[in-house]
């Protein structure tokens, strides 16, 4: 990636739609852009003023073919995006006009962008940091109000504006010990050991507080993966359709319907979840059950919560246990379903030992109907507490959502604790020194005031080419 080059994607997705953007950026962004179009009177893109939007026509520079009839955006930089020169064309939303235009763009002098370029290119000419850029990704994908939300406050910078607070203050301790370190011989006052110690206690309780956020602001990133699991015939696939309120899954009384997962997506509160039928759990008959059965059991190590279904129509038996048994150290609900068949007999066989042996896999015990809707709003509800239970009161403050952010406090937490015991065992200030400086560069790993081009790497590579 050379930053001097002029980039050219199309931004929009792919397929018909009533418009399709097709973004250059870079020193000859204009230029390009100009020996393409051609303005009914007469305007080029090179006279007109900052921030326009000119109505015109791009043609084939080389047999004067036009290709469509387009609105071009003229932005100067530094107030752009990348803070280059960046032109946007704005052609009908078909993928012959958007194609032919980029394919022109690259003839002039282009040349296509790298997944992320555009974002990339925003991050290393200082118009985002490396979190702001994080999020902008976090923005595409959300999938509800609420992780809109928490990637916009991330996109504005509260995030970054308390890591590189934190940092701040950590540098002032740093300066302070490798200035004692330096000039020995300097009478050089610092901060009393007490002090430090209470300065560097603070730090990390903040760390802390940030590092317990993610263990549900996760959720809101990622989604909450949820898989249903029970043995066959009782009732998965009519659960997943009524919580997503669409036939999705197929539901027949014949066990064994259902031989793969089947992923969708729903959003409770605010909450998405990532929500997966699986196949019944039982001794398989055929290749395809097995391997369904093999998926299942997948889906139960990968989930963060597992709904186990149980048939109320009928007395619980030795296999509906058997599942229990597979999910025990799961976070787990336990539903009791076509609770509208119970008969007066099977209540009475439902005896409170019965119910307590349920209640020792999971404390959380609900009767539903997945056919009448019986006890689908409880079980919504359950669903958002088992795992949210608390985030009306923490999303006041500052969430974090992405793994490389947790892995890097995690460290620079690390780092301070390991401070702390230097000083309490009355270890060389270096040492002290040293795991300061490197608490220090993990926090700056998270907005970018320490990186490398692996790191760079790995995070632009998961966005979509022209953004």
């Amino acid at each position: 990636m050379f930053l001097g080059d002029t980039i050219a994607a199309i931004s929009t997705p792919l397929g018909e739609g009533g418009i399709g953007i097709v973004r250059l950026s870079g020193k000859d962004a204009i230029q390009i852009a100009d020996r393409l179009f051609r303005s009914p009177k007469g305007k080029t893109l090179s006279n007109i003023p900052s921030h326009r939007i000119i109505y015109g026509f791009i043609k084939d520079p080389s047999i004067g073919e036009t290709v469509d009839e387009v609105l071009v955006s003229v932005m100067r930089s530094p107030n752009t995006y990348t803070k280059e020169d960046i032109v946007e064309i704005n052609c009908h939303g078909g993928m012959f006009p958007l194609r032919k235009a980029l394919e022109l763009a690259i003839k002039e002098g282009a040349r296509i962008a790298e997944p992320g370029e555009f974002t990339r290119r925003a991050f290393l000419n200082g118009r985002l940091d490396l979190s702001e850029a994080e999020a902008v990704l976090d923005l595409i994908r959300a999938k509800t109000d609420e992780s809109r939300r928490i990637a916009l406050e991330q996109l504005k910078g509260r995030l970054s504006e308390k890591i590189i607070n934190l940092r701040d203050r950590l540098t002032g301790q740093c300066a302070l010990i490798e200035a004692y370190i330096d000039f020995p011989e300097e009478d050089i006052e610092f901060d009393s050991k007490n002090a430090m110690i209470e300065s560097i206690e603070t730090i990390l309780s903040e760390l802390a507080s940030l590092l317990k956020s993610y263990d549900e602001g996760r959720f809101f990133r990622e989604g909450l993966g949820v898989a249903i699991v029970g043995k066959p015939n009782v009732g998965k696939s009519s659960l997943l359709n009524a919580l997503l309120q669409k036939d999705r899954a197929i539901v027949t009384e014949m066990p064994g319907t259902t031989r793969d997962i089947i992923e969708e997506c729903l959003n409770i509160n605010g909450l998405p979840l990532r929500i997966i039928d699986t196949a019944g759990i039982r001794e398989a008959h055929d290749m395809a059950e097995m391997e369904g059965v093999k998926r299942s059991l997948r889906a139960i190590e990968d989930a963060d919560l597992v709904i186990v279904v149980i048939d109320g129509s009928e007395p619980i038996k030795n296999e509906d246990f058997e599942v229990l048994g597979k999910v025990k150290d799961k976070n787990t609900i336990v539903t009791i379903n076509k609770s509208d068949l119970i008969s007066a007999e099977l209540r009475k066989y439902r005896s409170a030992e019965v119910t307590a042996l349920l209640l020792s896999y999971s404390p959380r015990l609900i009767n539903i109907s997945a056919t009448r809707g019986d006890g689908l709003d409880k079980l919504r509800q359950v669903i958002f507490d088992s795992c949210l239970k608390d985030w009306k009161e923490q999303r006041e403050g500052i969430i974090v959502t992405n793994l490389r952010h947790k892995i890097a406090i995690r460290s620079a937490h690390d780092s301070l604790q390991n401070a702390l015991k230097a000083m309490d065992t009355e270890q060389p200030v270096e040492i002290i020194a040293l795991e300061l400086r490197d608490a220090l560069d993990r926090l700056g790993e998270i907005v970018g005031a320490v990186t490398t081009d692996d790191i760079l790497n790995r995070i632009f590579s998961d966005f979509c080419i022209g953004k």
